[in-house]
């Protein structure tokens, strides 16, 4: 515990100030994000570090390998599709984008089984990837290509799904919703921008 209220105090003393109007204009006049973010849980890949957001730009859901699951409109448990719903329907985000990232726990799951502690909901969340294992078996005599094939991958399966959703399909046809991939690689920093036709390096000092 005492790390954690170790970083409050460090936040209270050296950003708080600096954030404090803005915080409080978020509390009066509600958030305004300009961007829903589907990012991975793992803690090396957080959105706002990436993209260097300030609080109320982006609208963040995380959850194992990033995922999106195909639209399903059932009385189970969907908390992505839900995230999904309320930052396309209410708040109105102008993009989605998705992002994926390199040495993923996620994709290592869908490839070669999750550890026998994570069976419960992890090997059966994973499966929604399951194109993007099947699209990197051409790549099974090198795992490290491999791996990284299907990470990429994964991010154009959650492309193709978020296209399954009605709203976000017209929003998207009608150019009011842009929706991106994106492929981010923890030991360089650099990121890459994810297509149906490939992938292209985004570089440095471009406006």
């Amino acid at each position: 515990m005492e790390e954690l209220l170790a970083g409050y105090r460090r936040f209270r003393a050296a950003r708080w100030p600096s954030q404090r109007e803005t915080l409080e204009a978020l509390a009066r006049d509600g958030q305004k994000p300009h961007t829903l973010a589907i990012a991975c849980c793992d803690s090396r890949v957080a959105p706002e570090m990436i993209f260097d957001c300030a609080p109320g730009d982006v609208f963040t859901v995380r959850n194992i390998a990033n995922l999106v699951p195909p639209y399903a409109p059932d009385t189970a448990n969907h908390g992505t599709s839900a995230a999904l719903e309320f930052a396309v329907r209410v708040l109105r985000v102008r993009r989605i984008a998705v992002i994926g990232h390199s040495s993923c726990g996620g994709i290592a799951a869908l490839l070669h089984e999750p550890p026998p502690e994570a069976r419960d909901f992890v090997a059966n969340w994973v499966r929604i990837a399951e194109p993007a294992r099947k699209r990197a078996v051409r790549f099974a005599d090198d795992p490290v290509e491999a791996a990284r094939r299907a990470e990429i991958e994964s991010v154009r399966v959650s492309l193709e799904n978020l296209m399954t959703f009605p709203w976000i399909a017209s929003a998207h046809n009608a150019g009011e919703l842009g929706v991106y991939g994106f492929y981010f690689d923890v030991p360089s920093g650099t990121l890459r921008e994810v297509t149906a036709e490939g992938e292209r390096l985004i570089t440095e000092g471009a406006g």
